[in-house]
């Protein structure tokens, strides 16, 4: 791990102080050039003289150093709506990257080829469509043709992307799917919330399935480039310019709210995402807006309200716990076989021959230690 002085809160604690170049140097006995060599990232204290320039400045090891870490964790949110995305978010899926290396060993798909990626993705209304188009083709699926949850699924795995089906709660989570990529080894893991709505859900595989497409793009252009890609894929243009037609010549804001909850049902989409699309659409035509007013979000959210969230209706008839968790070895065996997931394989293999406890399993799952222990004894 490469470290380096903050230079930023070096100076800024200087310039509190009213030390000069020259005056640190001096407290430090050092010569003015060492020091305007650390100020310009030029070289780096000895042990001992970082030690004394943090008294001196009154910055503790963790705020005068910054440590870099050579293929640090390439993380990505699916966040639920109005969630902001801190440090410590990004941290914790990093540490659990860094714990995903151990299984690198045990990948389980071919490594002599990369899979396919986009050289140059954006969101541009048109490139969007041509790349869409191009998938929902690879997948084999027709124009106007609903895309379901199976060929996404497989549409991850040709592009050797591991699937890891969690169970992380519906309103405790920041997160509604995360994606991490290790640089080191051009892996990717995309960890998948079952605690959600259906209808949800598609959308959100649609925008991690961006995400595998895309590893040259960061931060919030990945996220916007992401979440196009989805729209696009689950409901796209030829389908956009067909409803905004038929929602324009609807008399009533509630008679469009209901064309649009009947193409949500039809495509396993919400309402929202149809709503947004038809818009996207109308901006690209410079046409106007469809208008729908607040008493769409209520429709959406007692539309949502209609249906099972996925972890229910995967385990609804499965023998629960007092916390109404499926066992260990259900929820196993499910995530296994609907998602082709070869996860718990890997996992087992490496806790195995490795010798690992359920600490492992609590970390890389980002589960309670209760429930990993019922995870480790099944793989064990």
């Amino acid at each position: 791990m490469k470290k380096r002085l903050n230079i930023e809160k070096a100076q800024q604690a200087m310039g509190e102080a009213g030390l000069s170049q020259t005056a640190v140097a001096d407290a430090l006995g050092v010569t003015k050039e060492a020091v305007s060599q650390w100020l310009r990232d030029k070289s780096f204290p000895r042990p001992g003289k970082l030690l004394q320039l943090g008294k001196l400045l009154g910055l503790s090891f963790d705020d005068l150093v910054i440590k870099e870490e050579l293929h640090t964790p390439r993380v990505a949110f699916r966040k639920k709506a109005g969630a902001k995305t801190k440090d410590h978010h990004i941290e914790k899926a990093q540490e659990i990257g860094r714990f995903l290396r151990h299984l690198v060993p045990y990948w389980a798909f071919d490594t002599l080829e990369m899979p396919p990626v986009l050289k140059s993705p954006s969101c541009d209304y048109n490139y969007l469509i041509k790349v869409a188009s191009k998938v929902r083709q690879d997948i084999n699926v027709a124009p106007g043709e609903t895309v379901d949850f199976d060929h996404l699924i497989r549409r991850f795995r040709e592009l050797q992307a591991v699937v890891v089906p969690v169970m992380w709660g519906t309103k405790q989570r920041h997160e509604n799917a995360v994606h991490i990529h290790l640089p080191d080894s051009g892996t990717t893991w995309v960890y998948l919330n079952l605690d959600t709505n259906i209808h949800d859900f598609k959308f959100w595989m649609a925008h991690e399935l961006g995400h595998c497409l895309s590893p040259s793009l960061e931060g919030n252009e990945a996220e916007d480039f992401a979440d196009a890609f989805a729209g696009e894929l689950l409901f796209p243009h030829d389908l956009a310019k067909k409803t905004y037609g038929v929602l324009s010549r609807k008399p009533t804001t509630a008679a469009k709210i209901n064309t649009l909850k009947q193409l949500a049902k039809e495509h396993v989409i919400s309402p929202n995402s149809v709503w947004q699309q038809v818009n996207a659409y109308a901006e690209h035509e410079g046409k106007p807006d469809i208008k729908l007013g607040k008493s769409f979000y209520g429709a959406v959210t007692k539309f949502n309200q209609q249906y099972l969230n996925l972890s229910e209706a995967l385990f609804g008839n499965a023998d629960k716990d007092e916390q109404g968790n499926p066992s260990a070895r259900e929820y196993i065996e499910k995530a296994t076989k609907e998602f082709e997931s070869p996860f718990f394989e890997m996992l087992k293999k490496y806790l195995k021959e490795n010798d690992k406890g359920p600490g492992f399993v609590q970390t890389v799952l980002d589960m309670p230690l209760l429930d990993a222990r019922s995870i480790h004894t099944e793989l064990t």
